[in-house]
């Protein structure tokens, strides 16, 4: 959509854009920037309703080659996410008509609002800088010579004040952690495998001076124990390895870190219990809970640089079929002694996950624990698109996960852990299952086998997002495919924890 956005200190922009909430007229503070009386004019056509994301253009106004007068949708539930929306509809109008900068004085119309539902100058900044962001992400990267590109602009970005730019500045930053995840999973398998994934973390690392980055492969993968690593990828050619980041705070180093633990499957065709029909397209997108660990760190080292360390496990493998391959009735023992017998090979991200979160328990001394893994079909049936599924049974933990899940719109639920589901792993020859052999509660199974990976007394969450990582048609500021669910997400969990 745009090459680049930047925030303008200088000049002047070409285009200008006010806000509108529906049914009403422009408000007072909005009027005072209507010198030749062209905005309350058009505000009145009939296309000016004010709904959410409406647009209506206006052109020669105030000195400006144009205006847009921007809906805000209707006042009453009016809130800060809503101009993510008013950024991607804003900016598609930008682009179509390739303005290189533009006013935003969105601020003016949001003066009024009910103290309950004010949103101050730098969270409406961070909102745009979102929105605006995330509706830029492309992914040519693999356009051959039968693709003619389109040519893109460099948006300079203007505002009524320094808090507004302050939060465009963070909202890029989110948007840019965002993106990175949503690239990362588009990246192809016979590109992204777990060595060259770990390559792109050392990048990252080498990028940010409070960024460190190590991986374990070959035989640090038996020294340290890393059973489901071993075995899930074994039978391929691109061979596993966990990949930790580590960010380093400027103070706070004596805290307890926070520890994320990302699936990252870079490809899963069911192993020897193979994905039959179509049931392969898209499994590259099977590592992107760990996509959305790698954005969140980004955010986290560059962004909100948090008073305290953070930890990141990306437990990578690629679960291929060949005469190496695990097996149906395999049985596998972890670095806790925990004994797993093996009833479905495609059933392997919770097993390089129980690796994660083992090392977690007894390596890293952690505050607490979330690892985020497209784990279950069953969680889309449950929860569709609109909520991951959240686990966690620590009220102070889940809270403060609900609340990050309504600051960036990527919502969570919570589902339920209990002793009677734990029942359901157990394995008449070894400790438990990976996979149950019955169909029902399919996504607590899944929760319910990770419980045998944390000590008692940590605090932990597991974040099923199988159901939201995907786009399946574009919405108003992303377009169709990865979405990089989880990296804004984890980010503002770690900066209000």
């Amino acid at each position: 959509m745009f090459e680049s956005i930047r925030v303008a200190s200088k000049g002047k922009a070409s285009m200008l854009i006010v806000g509108q909430f529906k049914g009403e007229s422009l408000n007072t503070e909005t009027k005072a920037l209507d010198a030749d009386g062209s905005l309350v004019k058009a505000s009145k056509r009939a296309d000016a309703n004010g709904a959410l994301g409406s647009i209506v253009e206006v052109h020669g106004s105030n000195g400006y080659e144009r205006a847009l007068i921007v809906g805000l949708g209707s006042r009453d539930g009016f809130d800060a996410g809503s101009l993510r929306k008013v950024a991607g509809k804003t900016g598609r109008a930008i682009a179509k008509v390739k303005a290189k900068s533009a006013n935003f004085q969105i601020c003016m119309a949001l003066k009024k609002l009910k103290k309950s539902d004010a949103v101050d100058a730098f969270t409406a900044g961070a909102m745009i800088g979102e929105g605006l962001g995330m509706l830029s992400w492309s992914f040519d990267s693999l356009r051959g010579s039968a693709t003619n590109l389109p040519t893109q602009t460099k948006l300079a970005v203007h505002s009524c004040c320094s808090a507004f730019n302050d939060g465009v500045e963070r909202g890029l930053g989110f948007a840019e952690g965002t993106n990175i995840a949503r690239t990362l999973s588009q990246t192809p398998p016979n590109i992204a495998t777990p060595m060259w994934i770990a390559g792109e973390a050392k990048k990252m690392a080498r990028k940010s001076s409070n960024l460190k980055c190590t991986v374990f492969s070959g035989k640090k993968l038996e020294e340290e124990r890393l059973a489901g690593h071993i075995n899930v990828g074994k039978a391929s050619e691109n061979k596993p390895c966990m990949i930790r980041l580590e960010y380093t705070p400027a103070r706070g180093k004596s805290k307890k870190p926070i520890v994320l633990v990302g699936k990252t499957i870079s490809y899963d065709s069911g192993g020897l219990s193979i994905k039959v029909g179509g049931g392969m397209v898209g499994m590259k997108r099977d590592k992107d809970g760990g996509c959305g660990v790698f954005g969140a760190m980004h955010i986290i080292a560059n962004v909100i640089k948090p008073n305290r360390p953070v930890v990141a496990l990306l437990v990578s493998a690629e679960n291929s079929i060949s005469d190496e391959a695990y097996r149906p009735d395999d049985v596998l023992t972890f670095r806790n002694g925990v004994t797993v017998e093996i009833t479905n090979t495609d059933a392997e991200g919770r097993l390089v996950l129980a690796d994660g979160l083992c090392w977690a328990c007894e390596k890293e001394n952690p505050e607490y624990i979330v690892d985020m893994a497209t784990l279950t079909g069953g969680v889309v049936v449950a929860l569709g698109s609109v909520f991951g599924g959240m686990w966690c049974d620590d009220d102070d933990l889940r809270a403060k996960i609900e609340a990050a899940g309504e600051s960036t719109g990527e919502l969570v639920w919570r589902m339920p852990h209990h002793e009677k589901y734990n029942a359901m792993m157990k394995s008449p020859i070894a400790d438990i299952l990976n996979s149950a052999p019955i169909r029902e509660a399919h996504p607590i199974q899944g929760a319910a086998f990770l419980t045998y990976f944390v000590e008692e007394g940590v605090k932990w969450a597991h974040l099923d997002i199988a159901g939201t990582h995907a786009l399946k048609k574009d919405n108003e500021f992303m377009c169709a495919g990865p979405s990089g669910f989880g990296a804004r997400l984890l980010a503002d969990l770690v900066e209000r924890s």
